[in-house]
């Protein structure tokens, strides 16, 4: 958790593939640790082919199957499918914005917003933005995006630097 803070959460992010993996991962940790899905990231790295949008939308019922068989990730038929279906509606989305970041962008007016806190019990686990971002999502077909789940994808992505205000992290985010 530590090397994950240090070195990735609340880093500003732009590639669309990595921006799907953390989509992904985020609405598999829902109703879990953030601990455990990163203690299964390469599995589902292994699992969803490198997270590449194009193979994960084309899975059939043999590789939902195949998923759910699988021990190294969460095997939830719900969040199978919603990863399908969320691969889906990405490509979706890449085709009639351009790119995934270009839309996701929106909800932080395009840039990081800096929340300075004081303490980690203030940080939020959900905003307006991250409600319209949900929302959005929902309407453009996709699952597991709930509020929350888009705040926490936020915090990950950097679209929101929410490191306290005397931890390192916080000015490189800026």
């Amino acid at each position: 958790m530590i090397e994950y803070h240090d070195k990735e959460w609340g880093v500003p992010l732009h590639d669309d593939r990595q921006l799907f993996e953390f989509l992904i991962l985020e609405g598999a940790q829902a109703g879990l640790s953030w601990e455990t899905i990163l203690r299964k990231r390469e599995n589902y790295r292994q699992a969803f082919d490198q997270f590449d949008p194009v193979r994960v939308a084309a899975y059939d019922r043999f590789k939902v199957r195949e998923l759910l068989a699988n021990p190294g990730i969460v095997r939830n038929r719900l969040k199978i499918a919603a990863a399908i279906t969320n691969a889906q509606a990405y490509l979706a989305v890449q085709k009639q914005f351009g790119s995934f970041d270009r839309y996701i962008r929106q909800f932080a007016d395009g840039r990081s917003r800096n929340d300075i806190r004081r303490s980690s019990r203030r940080v939020p686990t959900r905003t307006p933005a991250s409600d319209a971002m949900s929302k959005s999502l929902e309407k453009l077909g996709f699952r597991f995006v709930g509020s929350t789940i888009c705040y926490a994808f936020m915090q990950a992505v950097g679209m929101v630097n929410d490191h306290s205000g005397d931890c390192f992290r916080f000015k490189k985010g800026r």
